[in-house]
């Protein structure tokens, strides 16, 4: 199942899951993209995204709005739909309204392929190749990886340190592939301080020194933080 978290409030773009993206509202847009790879389900705190997932025909959970990050949100309405322990669960940001759906399959896939290998990781992301000027801006997290491609660390900063400015960098994508159980082992994970300082929920997985497979995609596409981020990603697209 694919399973978008949508939160209205938002800080650096209130309201950016219901913006308009040719004619629907963002997590309509978002939700359009991958309807075709698996089952979606939009995990929301606002009646006013529940209103608008029924209007659309999207299935909708109703969930806290004290959660920390958004997998927390999708792991309580997992156990709201009541899914099995086993079966594969793909968090899509609500705020990837031009994912490309193969970028998606890969992440289910490599899931797959960690059940049938009894690969002992906690979670599945991917990444990709991204020009410098996207490493300086915060907003676009990047990420390193050992020679396996788990995840070593994940940054807001430019990571690792170029001295000579070879330009490699990688670029986060935020999707995430679980099995139910390895969702729910994630959430019971005490915070980490670096999750808190970065503000990215994958370091709590690190800190605990849980593994995170990378995969590596080809996409346009990067998650819309605030109103020039839709703005680059409608003229780019």
């Amino acid at each position: 199942m694919i399973i978008i978290p949508a939160r209205v409030a938002s800080s650096r773009f209130p309201n950016k899951v219901l913006a308009d993206i040719d004619g629907v509202p963002m997590v309509i847009a978002t939700a359009n993209r991958v309807s075709g790879i698996d089952e979606v389900a939009i995990a929301t705190d606002s009646k006013e995204v529940i209103d608008v997932a029924s209007k659309y025909g999207f299935k909708a959970v109703m969930t806290s709005e004290n959660h920390k990050s958004g997998t927390d949100r999708i792991n309580e309405a997992v156990d709201i739909l009541g899914i099995d322990d086993d079966e594969i669960v793909i968090n899509v940001q609500a705020d990837e309204p031009f994912i490309e759906p193969e970028v998606v399959q890969s992440v289910y896939q490599r899931v797959v392929k960690a059940k049938q290998m009894r690969e002992n990781i906690m979670m599945v992301s991917c990444y990709k190749e991204i020009d410098p000027s996207f490493a300086n801006d915060p907003n676009h997290v990047k990420v390193i990886m050992d020679s396996k491609e788990y995840a070593i660390y994940f940054s807001r900063s430019k990571i690792p340190y170029d001295r000579e400015e070879h330009n490699g960098y990688f670029g986060h994508l935020g999707i995430y592939g679980f099995t139910k159980k390895s969702l729910s082992e994630f959430c019971l994970l005490p915070s980490a301080t670096l999750e808190d300082i970065e503000k990215l929920e994958q370091l709590r997985a690190i800190y605990h020194r849980k593994s995170i497979a990378m995969v590596k995609v080809e996409s346009k596409s990067f998650g819309i933080d605030t109103k020039e981020d839709l703005v680059k990603a409608l003229e780019h697209r």
